[in-house]
């Protein structure tokens, strides 16, 4: 749901970039989830305070007292328990849902999976690995209804209007 950027004073505040579409939205949870940029598993944090400045979530965690401290987590993405989000509306996903998808064009090629969206200015980007044994380079495609044709979670994949060559 963020991404840490940097401390934020010398009391051990942090800064965090949201990346939902509701930024406020962090400021609901009591406990977050912190992974840090060099390794694979979460740890919960109690949340002891926070509030919003300038687009970012300012906060303070339990057991981070010092700008040492702060400058550790810079770079950890932040999560909440699945379980702790609202069921998605109609029409709806959460981003982290589309990872994994195999990316299937309108010619039936497989572009390759899908290995994170990025939020961007303008639209969220789909940033697509390409398939085992091609070496070309990720491809980003734009996560809009012009390009998307169709999201399938069951069966894994995404339809999308998007030519290999691209």
């Amino acid at each position: 749901m963020g991404r840490i950027l940097a401390p934020h004073g010398v009391r051990g505040w942090i800064k965090v970039q949201p990346v939902s579409e509701t930024p406020e939205s962090l400021l609901d949870y009591a406990a977050w989830w912190i992974r840090p940029a060099s390794e694979s598993e979460w740890r919960e944090r109690r949340r002891t305070a926070a509030r919003m400045h300038s687009g970012l979530v300012l906060a303070s965690l339990a057991g981070v007292t010092t700008r040492e401290d702060a400058l550790l987590l810079r770079g950890a993405e932040v999560g909440v328990p699945r379980a702790a989000l609202p069921r998605p509306g109609k029409n709806e996903i959460y981003w982290i849902d589309l990872q994994g998808l195999e990316v299937i064009n309108r010619e039936g090629v497989s572009l390759g999976t899908i290995a994170e969206v990025v939020a961007h200015g303008a639209h969220p980007l789909l940033r697509v690995a390409p398939p085992a044994g091609q070496s070309r380079e990720d491809r980003l495609i734009p996560y809009v209804t012009a390009i998307v044709d169709r999201v399938d979670l069951d069966a894994r994949r995404i339809e999308v209007d998007w030519r290999e060559d691209y």
